[in-house]
């Protein structure tokens, strides 16, 4: 689940390439959340803030034009978004795609999603992959391993629609519609327990 939120859709930034050195430059305002282990944020309610190292960059471009447009409407995300150029956009994804990344890595297995979630689950496998680690289109974000308290939030988002913390990505509304508050909880537990290649490397500045 948590499909993209929005699709980096703009004809131009389609052919704009990402920089891998560039982006390593420009994360002076991603490293103070995102550079620190188990760092935890306080809106809408305490949680970890999410890992981004090793996520898939055409989906952290993704995020990140939907905070700039504002189909994202986390606050302080809106406000770092709204001052990024689609160039530091490609960059900032191609850099953390690469980062914490191990080459020859062996694939994840397949998950054993419980009997108690198979059928809440069934549609995500079609995006997220089998594993929930290699998705099946790199619009979609990795979610295997990703801090359980924030998947809790992303999911609630998408419940919350279009108020001040909510997402309003068509697919992700119309898939959590029908969970329970417990669902939720149930689902970013499971998720947040499988293997995965996501990570929050300490950087320079904030060890």
């Amino acid at each position: 689940m948590l499909a993209l939120a929005s699709a980096f859709s703009m004809a131009q930034a389609q052919d704009v390439k990402g920089d891998v050195k560039a982006g390593e430059k420009k994360n002076a305002m991603c490293i103070g959340c995102h550079g620190i282990p188990g760092y935890q944020a306080s809106f809408p309610q305490v949680h970890r803030v999410p890992m981004i190292s090793g996520q898939n960059g055409k989906y952290i471009a993704a995020a990140l034009d939907a905070y700039r447009k504002g189909d994202r409407k986390h606050p302080s995300m809106r406000g770092i978004g709204a001052g990024l150029s689609d160039q530091d956009i490609a960059d900032l994804a191609a850099f953390y795609e690469q980062h914490g990344r191990v080459a020859n890595a062996p694939k994840a297995p397949k998950a054993d999603i419980p009997a108690s979630l198979q059928a809440k689950m069934a549609s995500c496998v079609a995006c997220h992959g089998d594993n929930f680690s290699d998705t099946t289109d790199p619009a979609n974000p990795r979610l295997a391993g990703q801090h359980a308290d924030y998947l809790y939030v992303a999911l609630r988002s998408y419940k919350g629609g279009n108020h001040v913390t909510g997402r309003n990505n068509a697919t992700m509304v119309g898939m959590v519609a029908p969970l329970s508050d417990k669902d939720m909880k149930q689902i970013a537990n499971f998720l947040g327990s499988l293997p995965g290649e996501l990570k929050t490397i300490p950087q320079a500045r904030t060890r």
